[in-house]
């Protein structure tokens, strides 16, 4: 199993919607024993948002220590799918199902490629099955059991889809954080005919948000776009036309960058809502905060191997979404290369052959150029 098409084919056979535990991982660990990792699996969590299978994979000793990161659950694969979502199917150029991209062809790329390049020090995969979900019991807990077993990468690599147009055109190299935030104004029910009697939460609600949507919270950096507050839903719950409702309520989204904390967020934005609701309730849950592994050795190292295999010079870049990435620059620094993105959560998601090939040959590069410096 350390043929790097073989591979991605039989972990895509596994149906590992989120949460994922069970085959999927039993196909990982077969392919890495033999190659001299030493597995540890184990499950946290009860639903719903759990219980959640992750391991920690680790061959060698000393320093460098590289690590790889992913993830083997999937979102769920929907209706319409050309051949079923979790048979692998070769058509033409392209490997079908779902997780081709995002990202269990990174995962076998990545074990073909330490199937090859066994050099000086450490090399571990931490893979989570709990990294489209709520992410709750998932790669937070895999950092802990290293913690706990002393294990501190020295760089870490996530195999995220990060390519725009073809392969090895863009490194991740931060990502900004993500709060949402929960808005509750209450008010007191009454017929519309007597508003006296009644207090419609409504316009405080809309006098809130219209401030809340007038602020510019930053112009953006050297490596950041800017950040953006986005109102995702208002919802009142109101069937009837001559009823002014007990409570009004929103949700707002905020992406933002290194320039910001997520608590921080929250507490402006419930300074707002409060001058215009004194007793709304105002909740945030902060995903994970903006973080950026500065232009060194690690995306030099990685950029080197992306050039010598491809011919291409990668960007280095910040945008799109988040990942668990959020998590592991608390370890080490960290980045991101993987497949291309155009496909992902997508219908008929797809990745090409050749790309898991060229990948594997990048993935090994980098390994064999990590050992080098470190030696």
């Amino acid at each position: 199993m350390t043929d790097t098409l073989e591979l991605a084919k039989a972990l895509i056979a596994c149906e590992s919607v989120t949460p994922a535990r069970g085959a999927v991982f039993d196909v990982l660990e077969a392919a890495l024993e033999p190659l001299g990792f030493d597995v540890e699996r184990f499950i946290l969590g009860e639903s719903p948002d759990g219980p959640v299978e992750n391991m920690l994979a680790v061959r060698g000793n000393g320093s460098p220590h590289i690590a790889f990161a992913g993830h083997v659950d999937v979102v769920p694969p929907g209706e319409g799918w050309t051949s079923g979502a979790f048979t692998p199917d070769v058509r033409g150029r392209l490997l079908y199902g779902r997780g081709a991209v995002d990202m269990k062809g990174a995962i076998a790329a990545f074990v073909a490629a330490a199937a090859r390049a066994q050099g000086p020090g450490t090399t571990s995969l931490i893979i989570t099955g709990d990294e489209e979900g709520p992410a709750v019991y998932g790669t937070r807990a895999l950092i802990e059991r290293m913690q706990a077993r002393g294990l501190k990468p020295d760089f870490c690599l996530v195999g995220e889809p990060t390519s725009a147009a073809r392969l090895g055109d863009m490194i991740k190299i931060g990502r900004r954080g993500s709060v949402n935030i929960w808005i509750d104004v209450p008010g007191r029910q009454g017929h519309v005919a007597y508003p006296h009697l009644a207090d419609n939460p409504i316009p405080r609600l809309v006098a809130a948000l219209a401030e809340i949507d007038g602020i510019v919270l930053d112009e953006g950096n050297a490596w950041f776009q800017p950040s953006n507050i986005e109102v995702t839903d208002i919802a009142v719950g109101n069937p009837a036309t001559n009823v002014i409702p007990a409570k009004a309520s929103a949700r707002l989204s905020i992406r933002f960058n290194d320039q910001h904390r997520g608590l921080d967020l929250t507490q402006r934005i419930t300074s707002v809502v409060h001058r215009h609701a004194p007793e709304a309730q105002v909740r945030g849950i902060v995903s994970g905060e903006a973080f950026l592994t500065g232009p060194g050795p690690l995306s030099t190292i990685l950029s080197a191997a992306i050039e010598a295999n491809t011919g291409i010079t990668p960007e280095l870049s910040t945008t799109g979404g988040t990942s668990d990435a959020r998590f592991l620059s608390a370890l080490c620094p960290v980045v991101e290369f993987g497949l291309l993105n155009a496909t992902m959560h997508k219908l008929d998601e797809a990745v090409s052959v050749a790309d898991l090939y060229a990948l594997t040959d990048i993935y090994a590069d980098f390994l064999a150029r990590i050992g080098n410096a470190g030696s």
